[in-house]
């Protein structure tokens, strides 16, 4: 691994799980995380487009893509973003991941990864409050730290988080096929464009506020 920043020696972690809001930010915020450490058990839980005809296959084809296992939910997902009970969002976590106990659990940051997506903030709510409350156990939970600059610029990696990787460019390569040919997202769609070649991670216990 490249660009390692305030990480832990080597690679402490055997039983991991990712979850986020939708098919396909797994790969966009931590695909090439998960593709370092193919070695892994690797478990993404997406809790929004079970029942999407187009993108649930799609994140089936991933999971192979990335060796790891996955399920998913259909919490509302429509375009106007009605906030959703902060309860059922957290049941729908304990009701999709297979288990409450994990090395490493990886999700959305309270904040978002640009202006803005309600879902996000949700799920890295859920998943704060679950682990507070004893009801999911993991050794360490990192949130994706990615910024937009308030909308002024696609969302690129925070380099001062706790966690900052320069991926090799073989395995980038590896997660912008994952997004530009198994989930279908042209060159010129926000997706493809984003797709950073860096990935961050605030570290649970030191996260940071955002301005």
């Amino acid at each position: 691994m490249t660009g390692r920043k305030l990480d832990q020696p080597g690679w402490p972690f055997e039983r991991c799980a990712v979850i986020v809001a939708h098919p396909d930010d797994e790969t966009l915020w931590a695909g090439g995380t998960i593709l370092l450490h193919r070695e892994c058990s690797w478990t993404v839980v997406a809790l929004c487009r079970k029942s999407d005809p187009d993108r649930a296959p799609k994140f089936a084809a991933a999971m192979q893509a990335l060796n790891a296992s996955g399920a998913m939910a259909d919490l509302d997902d429509g375009p106007e973003q009605a906030p959703l009970d902060a309860h059922r969002v957290q049941q729908a976590v304990l009701d999709t991941l297979p288990s409450d106990r994990y090395d490493l659990i990886v999700t959305h940051s309270p904040f978002g990864e640009y202006t803005r997506h309600l879902r996000h903030e949700e799920v890295g709510k859920a998943v704060l409050a679950l682990r507070e409350a004893g009801r999911l156990s993991a050794g360490q939970v990192r949130l994706f730290a990615y910024e937009d600059g308030g909308g002024k610029h696609l969302p690129r990696a925070v380099r001062d988080a706790d966690v900052y990787i320069r991926l090799p460019n073989e395995v980038w390569r590896q997660k912008y096929r994952i997004i530009n040919e198994v989930y279908g997202f042209a060159a010129e769609t926000f997706e493809a464009m984003t797709t950073p070649k860096e990935e961050a991670f605030w570290v649970f216990r030191k996260m940071k506020a955002k301005n």
